[in-house]
Formats: structure tokens, sequence, C-alpha cells
């Protein structure tokens, strides 16, 4: 008799051989860590800025990544003054392996006040939102 644990095994490397078959990829790449900051070092990690905080760094650690992860980051005035609700401002992309990937948004002139937020995506896949606003 084939214990429950052995069909379990089975059934897992079934659907394993299907995946990589049908040209899908199997990555246990993940983010450990993703930190907004007024500096690249990420430190100290901030959730509130000032207008006058003329760039926004976006520190992100990356885990069991091959060379070839694709993080992107898209940066959204979600609800801010004078602009439309949910407004793309950037995206970045880069391709990188374990390690820290850094980003930012820049502005020449003082931030609008609002809640903004920057969407973090692992292989074309949402992995977490990060908000912020600046006040």
């Amino acid at each position: 008799m084939i214990k429950k644990q052995s069909i379990i095994i089975m059934l897992i490397a079934a659907l394993t051989l299907v995946t990589l078959a049908c040209g899908g990829t199997i990555s246990t790449a993940n983010i450990k860590s993703a930190r907004l900051s007024v500096n690249e070092s990420g430190s100290p990690e901030m959730t509130t800025f000032n207008q006058d905080d003329l760039t926004i760094y976006l520190t992100i650690t990356l885990a069991n990544a091959p060379d070839d992860t694709v993080v992107k980051t898209s940066w959204i005035a979600a609800d801010v003054e004078g602009v439309d609700l949910n407004t793309l401002i950037d995206e970045t992309e880069l391709t990188s392996g374990d390690g820290e990937l850094y980003f930012n948004i820049a502005n020449n002139q003082l931030w609008p006040l609002g809640q903004y937020k920057v969407e973090i995506y692992l292989n074309d896949k949402l992995d977490r939102t990060l908000e912020y606003q600046v006040q």
C-alpha cells in the first residue's frame, strides 16, 4: 500500500515536471526586505517624507535569486493634491541576482502633499506595496 506521503511527493514531482515542460520556471527568488529612506543605505527606514526631501530611495534585498531575476518598481501618486488618483509617476526595472538593489525617485521641486505608494514586482508578479506620505 502506498503511503499518503509518497502520493504527495509524486504529485509535487509531477506538477514540477508539467510546469517545466510548459516553459515555466520555478524560482526561489524572494524579496528579503524593502525599505524607503532619504538615503541609499535605507537607514533610517521611513514612511513619512518632507516636501523638500527631493529624492526618495528604495533599497531592496534579494535572496535566493538567480542572476536573471527581474525586479520592477512602479511609483504612484495614490492620493495627492492636484494629481489624479493613482497616477503612475515612474517605473524602473533591474535584472540581478542576490544582493541589494537601489531605486529612487527624484523631484527637482517640492513634492506635492499626499499619499504615495511604490509597487514592487518580482519576475512580473506583484510582491508587495510600500505606502508612504509627504507632509
